[in-house]
């Protein structure tokens, strides 16, 4: 399709969707769009990964990052909230869309302690990000939501 491009990269996470583990891959994504340049990351812990890939292909209009459904028993697979904010900054991110949060539980935390967490890590190192309703459009370049919804 004329104006769209896709390109696999890199992502950091283990396989076990069947009974055998670690036989297949995974990765995230560089969406080109038209004039709009989006970065969907999938799961992935926190690692180098996020700044190559921000050097290689950024800046992004748009980094949509996982941010829920850590522990600190397993770093390589799910990014603590401050490391959202960071690898959005990795990837030079004009505004970080955090995701996999709010869902369901895999993890010990609150429902609602990922999103908090990860709001006060992005405003430490001025990261701009995107809160919106859960089905609540964003339009890229132009509406960004950014309500504290989690708290009413």
């Amino acid at each position: 399709m004329k104006g769209v491009k896709l390109i696999a990269t890199p992502a950091r996470h283990f396989s076990g969707r069947s009974f055998t583990r670690s036989k297949t891959l995974w990765s995230s994504f560089v969406l080109n769009l038209n004039e709009y340049k989006l970065f969907l990351g999938g799961d992935s812990g926190y690692g180098k990964h996020f700044k190559i890939i921000g050097e290689k292909h950024g800046p992004f209009d748009l980094a949509i990052l996982e941010c829920g459904q850590y522990g600190n028993n397993w770093p390589t697979i799910h990014m603590l909230p401050e490391e959202t904010a960071l690898a959005g900054s990795d990837l030079k991110a004009k505004v970080v869309l955090p995701v996999h949060w709010a869902k369901f539980e895999l993890a010990l935390h609150k429902w609602n302690e990922p999103i908090k967490r990860f709001v006060e890590a992005a405003a430490k190192i001025k990261i701009p990000y995107s809160t919106p309703l859960i089905g609540e459009p964003i339009e890229v370049g132009k509406n960004y939501p950014t309500s504290t919804w989690w708290d009413i």
